[in-house]
């Protein structure tokens, strides 16, 4: 027996569900959608599948039985606007920016606890000021912020000082992997991976003991220079000093969610990572996207 398939979820579980102006209505009984006969499609059934359900423009016009240009200019019409949501609570707040190229990006703040949008702005460079334009937002629509769970731009530590700040701690890792390799041979630069790789299950104390330990033992390696021919002194392990000079910096953050007054504080910034991978996996399906389009994707994305 042939079955109505649903616009939205695709779902064949449909039934009748009266007549309305000639045309028989059906509605899905898996997502409770209501819709007509025929090859009529509304503007929100066509960005639905075209944005959620990743279905590209020739893949519309043959669903729906409508022709490739008629899609296009029903897409185009559709106005997809970001407002800044209004808001109220408190929490720790995610905070990242994505690029699609060089000069476009997203600047996105999550709050931590359930992943919505609190946030979002278009930018063509990592600043500062965007990030404080986000917190200030942020903060006057209501929002009482506890914390900060940010990547790594070392200039926002000291703008955020009033603030409990977590680095995130899986972004640390990447950071002494690019210094110190996936291996490395030397034995010193073994033992200081093999230290931050513990990052995600060790007490704070317990972990700048290791470490201080780390330091003393191999202290002479990290000292050790050598004379160029230009007459001055070099340090022989550079990357492995750069990995100890970026901990260094880095520490006083790495840690912050075991704090008492931080309970629920995530350690990495994972929850808006997903987030912007799913949004680009959506955005892969619709290749050759001018910048206006991708803002007008990005805008009617489903972030919750």
């Amino acid at each position: 027996m042939f079955k109505m398939r649903c616009r939205v979820c695709g779902s064949t579980h449909t039934k009748k569900n009266g007549v309305r102006k000639g045309l028989q209505l059906y509605k899905c009984q898996d997502c409770g959608y209501q819709f007509r006969s025929g090859s009529q499609v509304s503007n929100d059934e066509l960005w639905t599948a075209y944005q959620q359900q990743k279905q590209t423009i020739k893949e519309l016009s043959v669903r729906f039985k409508i022709s490739v240009s008629t899609v296009k200019r029903r897409l185009h019409d559709i106005k997809c606007e970001w407002v800044q949501p209004p808001l109220k609570g408190s929490g720790f707040v995610h905070l990242d920016v994505t690029y699609w190229g060089r000069n476009f990006g997203v600047l996105l703040a999550l709050d931590t606890e359930n992943g919505k949008p609190l946030y979002l702005s278009f930018v063509k460079s990592e600043t500062v000021k965007d990030y404080e334009d986000a917190v200030t937002s942020i903060e006057k629509r209501g929002y009482v912020i506890r914390g900060l769970i940010i990547d790594g731009k070392k200039s926002l530590f000291k703008s955020f000082s009033k603030y409990h700040v977590q680095m995130c701690q899986f972004h640390m890792k990447q950071i002494i992997r690019r210094y110190l390799t996936l291996n490395p041979r030397m034995l010193a630069s073994r033992d200081l991976k093999t230290l931050v790789d513990k990052l995600h299950r060790i007490h704070e104390a317990d972990f700048r003991s290791e470490y201080q330990a780390w330091k003393e033992k191999w202290k002479d390696t990290i000292a050790r220079q050598s004379l160029h021919k230009d007459g001055r002194l070099h340090y022989v392990h550079r990357r492995l000093r750069a990995a100890m000079n970026s901990l260094d910096f880095y520490l006083p953050y790495l840690f912050t969610c075991q704090r008492e007054d931080c309970q629920g504080m995530s350690n990495t910034n994972n929850k808006i990572e997903g987030t912007f991978t799913d949004l680009k996996k959506n955005l892969n399906n619709h290749s050759g996207l001018t910048q206006e389009n991708r803002k007008r994707f990005i805008n009617g994305f489903s972030w919750h």
